[in-house]
């Protein structure tokens, strides 16, 4: 089931997939069901839905379109459209800020909490933590890939400015994946991207969330899923300062895993989510 929500002079794109436990999956609704493994689909409704970074717009974007609270507004008004009185909540990367903080101010809402690839932070110190990490513990061929890419962004950039988050994500891909060669621009063929949106969740806002403030009140389980070769987000042992914050933290490390675990590795990423939901 396919369609879109208006929100604002935004038009929400959503694909709904599967059957089961519903579980609204935050980001763009044409690059993440591609990320999800259709075994998953087996025992859970994925409710995949644009945010505003993602949806299309005729309209002049202003900042007051796309604050946080702005976009956690989105994700219930989607929940209201689709009947559902309470979701387990998914984001990946800094989507599963979105999702943390969605259930911090709609608890009645949510049953679970699944984030995955995200880090505490896109903060300076976490920032440094991720190159210290990449700069002491990478083989020179993933190195090596990494400048080779870097080195066509300027001019694909300037070719095409709109596209600049997309490209930029592809070309990182030495940083993302666990096969360092994989090339992932079929993901994200036919995602439309709002600049501005993207710029301030991920510059600004991102950068300065704590995302302690809050956790003492939230009393659902957590689940964060991380990949051992995640370079674009801090490494994962810079959870540690935050475990004792959440009431009910999980966190899986899975090995073969970049940044993007639900893909890379779908079938054990797909039997410890679904033995954790069912645990709890």
């Amino acid at each position: 089931m396919r369609g879109t929500i208006s929100s604002g002079g935004f038009d929400l794109a959503y694909s709904v997939e599967g059957q089961g436990t519903p579980a609204i999956v935050i980001g763009s609704a044409v690059y993440y069901p591609r990320t999800f493994s259709q075994n998953l689909r087996r025992s859970l409704q994925l409710v995949f839905v644009d945010h505003r970074g993602f949806a299309k717009t005729s309209k002049d974007l202003q900042p007051s379109d796309y604050e946080l609270d702005v976009v956690l507004d989105d994700i219930d008004l989607a929940r209201r459209h689709f009947g559902h009185e309470k979701m387990i909540v998914m984001g990946h990367s800094g989507h599963g800020y979105m999702a943390l903080e969605y259930a911090k101010r709609y608890p009645q809402h949510v049953s679970h909490v699944v984030m995955i690839g995200t880090g505490p932070s896109h903060g300076a110190a976490h920032q440094e933590a991720s190159e210290r990490y990449w700069q002491e513990s990478v083989c020179p061929e993933r190195k090596a890939k990494l400048a080779g890419d870097l080195a066509l962004l300027p001019a694909e950039i300037e070719a095409a400015p709109e596209k600049r988050f997309v490209t930029f994500c592809i070309r990182l891909g030495a940083k993302s994946w666990y096969d360092h060669g994989f090339d992932a621009a079929a993901l994200w063929e036919g995602v439309h991207v709002n600049m501005p949106v993207i710029d301030h969740l991920w510059g600004e806002t991102f950068r300065d969330l704590d995302v302690r403030q809050g956790l003492e009140r939230l009393d659902i389980p957590v689940f964060l899923a991380l990949g051992r070769y995640d370079y674009l987000v801090a490494p994962y042992a810079t959870w540690d300062a935050y475990r004792g914050c959440f009431r009910d933290l999980t966190v899986r490390v899975f090995e073969k895993s970049g940044h993007t675990p639900q893909l890379e590795e779908s079938a054990l990423f797909d039997a410890e989510l679904l033995r954790w939901l069912a645990a709890r």
